[in-house]
């Protein structure tokens, strides 16, 4: 098993936040990107991805990785301040 590092958020939440905004000009629903997630074999479920983008979840590197290409952005996208 390959092991994955979080990215952590600590008391800023940006990741999360630029991931909500990225998905909302793509004008997909949470559950839309869980089910592509899981297409690229990231097993995750609609309440972890929630959590993700309200920061009390930190997403893993795969996750972003997966994420970058769904949302077609430059993986520095998730790091950009609020």
């Amino acid at each position: 098993m390959i092991k994955t590092e979080r990215i952590k958020q600590g008391g800023s939440p940006v990741i999360g936040f630029n991931i909500r905004r990225l998905r909302e000009q793509k004008r997909l629903r949470n559950m839309d990107m869980v089910a592509k997630l899981q297409l690229e074999g990231i097993p995750i479920s609609t309440s972890t991805f929630s959590k993700i983008e309200q920061g009390t979840c930190n997403p893993t590197t795969t996750q972003l990785i997966a994420l970058q290409k769904i949302l077609g952005c430059d993986y520095s996208d998730f790091f950009l301040p609020c």
